[in-house]
């Protein structure tokens, strides 16, 4: 398999605080991957790393299987966004473009190209002192697109955009992928980007949590079922025989891994009457939230 991300080991530490502590990634050419984890958990790093602006306490990050400072015309195969654009206030979105067109090595022509892909050709005359910050997104967009790259790397790319605008951006990195291209997004949030990933990374503290397909990890959703019994005993009795997860709260049950359809079985196998059995699935944010409480084992 052909990875247009790989980290080997890769370390960081400003003084004695290790923001990235020997992660392995591999992103796969022509996926949508989500790099996930808590505020201050290492993304960032990480990704300014792949990008060459830091240098890594130890380990090493590829691009295509290089060094990012080795790859060739990188413009043309990486595109960047760690943060909203660093606007001239009086410079509009053309202008903007303009003087980085030639930097990315690409002709004028591809500005007013890229202006139209994210959708900002009807404000590319206006000056950038009276754009949003989910216009500045945009922007920043346009700005890694100018090389027509191979790979995004995006750091929280929806801060700022509307409901309409998340839509939008989850649209066009799905275009993006199928297009045999790569996407790398960070969020500290999984629901922002569960209907946009194949793939997920979450890091804690700098260090892996859980690498896993979305599908894998969504499946995680079914949730507690909460059952209430008139023989409380004998039905945990039943559920650990039956190898069935079980925790008790004074007299009640919270079943997990199994539907209710399976428990009722259990119970009905055993002679035990139930009086209520209620599900109480867990969100994305759940999920998230489970995994990185308290960071890597």
């Amino acid at each position: 398999m052909t990875f247009a991300v790989s980290t080997t080991q890769l370390s960081r530490s400003f003084g004695p605080i290790r923001a990235v502590d020997s992660l392995d990634l591999r992103v796969p050419v022509g996926s949508v991957f989500g790099f996930l984890g808590p505020n201050g958990a290492g993304k960032t790093t990480t990704m300014r790393m792949l990008l060459g602006l830091a240098a890594p306490t130890q380990g090493r990050a590829l691009v295509f299987g290089r060094p990012f400072a080795e790859l060739d015309r990188p413009g043309t195969r990486v595109g960047a966004v760690l943060e909203a654009a660093d606007l001239h206030p009086g410079r509009t979105a053309r202008d903007h473009l303009r003087v980085l067109a030639p930097v990315a090595h690409v002709p004028m022509s591809r500005v007013d190209e890229v202006l139209a892909l994210v959708d900002l050709t009807s404000a590319a005359g206006r000056r950038a002192k009276g754009y949003s910050l989910g216009m500045r997104q945009r922007l920043s967009l346009a700005a890694a697109l100018l090389g027509d790259p191979e790979i995004l790397v995006l750091d929280e790319p929806a801060n700022g955009l509307d409901p309409e605008g998340v839509r939008w951006l989850r649209d066009f990195l799905r275009a993006f992928a199928a297009d045999g291209r790569t996407v790398l997004v960070s969020s500290h949030l999984l629901a922002e980007v569960a209907q946009t990933v194949d793939h997920v990374v979450i890091i804690s503290r700098g260090r892996l949590v859980v690498e896993s397909p979305l599908d894998e990890l969504t499946a995680r959703l079914t949730g507690t079922i909460r059952v209430e019994t008139t023989k409380p005993d004998a039905l945990e009795l039943a559920l650990r025989t039956a190898g069935v997860a079980a925790d008790r709260e004074n007299g009640t049950l919270h079943v997990h891994g199994v539907t209710a359809d399976r428990i009722g079985e259990i119970a009905l196998a055993a002679h035990v009457e139930l009086r209520q059995l209620v599900t109480e699935s867990s969100t994305l944010e759940d999920v998230f939230l489970e995994l990185t409480a308290h960071g890597p084992s």
